[in-house]
């Protein structure tokens, strides 16, 4: 009996070791198969974080350089339009300069009181606008206070080569023709300059440069007209 117990308890004792063996076998298993896909798991999900930040750097990158080159566009553009107003704003400036030179200068030409002192004013205005007919109108017509017919005559003719309507151009080719004795010619040019500049008319009774035409039956017919009005 005493050795059937002991046979009995040991079989017990090997069966419970056996089973204490397997179940130790099989946790110890089942947590290396857990601890293997926890890693699997971890190093799928580091795989595809890792290519999402490269996906979304690059995404990122590839929307930074697209953003960059349409600013830079703009930048460029904007900056075009910046160095055309700069130089727009610099050339008015000067301009404004030039127009405030000129002016200074015409109101100097009207306290000369010699023709060669006006002319002096008229070539400085010249030299700052270069074929400016005003300027070239009025120092024609100092040059006919100066007896200088033929230079007056020279002067009108550059002025109507360019503008062949400027009615006080046609009056002073007019008086500098009469002047020199072409009186058809003066008369057309005077007829010219009534035509475009109507209140001419009115400078034709008092013009000493006109008093070789008294006679002249087309120069009375004008003044007719002129006193009939």
């Amino acid at each position: 009996e005493r050795r059937l117990v002991i046979d009995i308890t040991d079989r017990e004792l090997s069966v419970a070791d056996k089973s204490l063996n397997y179940a130790n076998v099989t946790v110890t298993y089942f947590f290396y198969i857990i601890a293997g896909v926890a890693s699997l798991i971890a190093f799928v999900g580091w795989q595809s974080l890792r290519e999402l930040k490269i996906k979304t750097k690059e995404m990122a990158d590839q929307r930074l350089e697209g953003i960059a080159q349409e600013y830079e566009k703009k930048f460029v553009a904007l900056e075009r339009d910046l160095k055309r107003k700069t130089r727009n704003i610099s050339e008015n400036n000067k301009e404004i300069e030039i127009i405030n030179e000129v002016h200074n200068l015409w109101l100097r030409s009207q306290n000369m009181q010699t023709p060669e002192q006006k002319i002096a004013v008229y070539d400085e205005i010249l030299q700052i606008r270069p074929g400016d007919l005003e300027a070239l109108t009025y120092k024609a017509d100092a040059a006919m206070e100066a007896s200088e017919y033929n230079w007056a005559l020279s002067l009108c003719n550059r002025v109507l080569d360019l503008d062949e309507t400027n009615g006080p151009a046609l009056y002073q080719r007019a008086c500098a023709y009469a002047r020199l004795g072409i009186e058809e010619q003066a008369i057309d040019d005077l007829a010219r300059a009534i035509e475009v500049s109507p209140s001419t008319r009115d400078l034709i009774t008092n013009e000493k440069d006109f008093e070789s035409l008294h006679g002249n039956k087309r120069f009375e017919a004008m003044q007719e007209h002129n006193s009939e009005e």
